[in-house]
């Protein structure tokens, strides 16, 4: 059975935690990676590391993420695997909420999302071939308390991968949407010692993505969720 390759993966909203896993993971597998992000200065590490470039770029701007691909284009190649791992988050009680900050967050997780799959997608069905992975949150499914931006925009990223899979499938492009639902170890934020394995390891999830990636197309999966095995939901 055939598994899908790919050769060029583009990572936007690109950081030190998940997005650095799949650059690891990916770059082993072969793959030329670029990444995205509206600071790069951090990313410098991680480029020496994956040999991946790193790109400047505000995913709600049309124009930026237009420009984004065309240069990942001319510089490394056309891209046929697309993570959109950005997302962007108010906290506080509802009847505080500055409209412009929630406005600005909801483009972060939702809008960007749809510019950068737009972009992708009108790359990916001349050839019939690619990968638009889209990373969500508890807030995806469940809307809590004092953090309506955050569910508003990741309730919509989820419609948005749920249409573009229906829409996009039958012509050869795999769509999937990730419920990371608990917490991410990172240097910053680790586990109890008493309560192991209670946060999810990025470069768990990563092999997730990797799992999805590598489905045959008689049985794609446009959704999957991933938890600590301790994790209440």
């Amino acid at each position: 059975m055939e598994h899908p390759k790919y050769k060029i993966a583009l990572i936007v909203g690109a950081g030190e935690g998940l997005s650095a896993s799949l650059a690891r993971l990916l770059s082993a597998q072969g793959i030329r990676v670029a990444l995205a992000a509206r600071k790069i200065e951090k990313l410098g590490a991680l480029c020496t590391e994956t040999g991946a470039k790193a790109y400047a770029c505000n995913a709600t701007d049309p124009e930026e993420v237009e420009r984004l691909f065309g240069l990942v284009e001319r510089e490394i190649g056309t891209p046929d695997l697309v993570v959109y791992n950005a997302s962007g988050r108010t906290r506080g009680p509802f009847v505080d909420q500055v409209p412009a900050d929630v406005a600005n967050a909801i483009a972060i997780s939702a809008y960007g999302g749809f510019l950068v799959a737009q972009q992708a997608a009108k790359r990916m069905l001349p050839n019939k071939h690619g990968a638009i992975l889209f990373t969500g949150a508890s807030a995806s499914v469940k809307g809590y308390a004092q953090s309506a931006s955050f569910a508003m925009g990741k309730f919509a990223l989820r419609g948005l991968a749920q249409s573009l899979a229906r829409e996009l499938s039958p012509q050869g492009i795999h769509i999937a949407h990730f419920v990371i639902d608990g917490g991410i170890r990172s240097t910053a934020r680790t586990e109890p010692d008493d309560k192991p394995d209670s946060m999810l390891d990025p470069d768990a999830i990563a092999e997730s993505y990797w799992n999805v990636l590598q489905q045959p197309r008689s049985a794609w999966s446009w959704e999957l969720e991933l938890r600590p095995w301790v994790e209440k939901f």
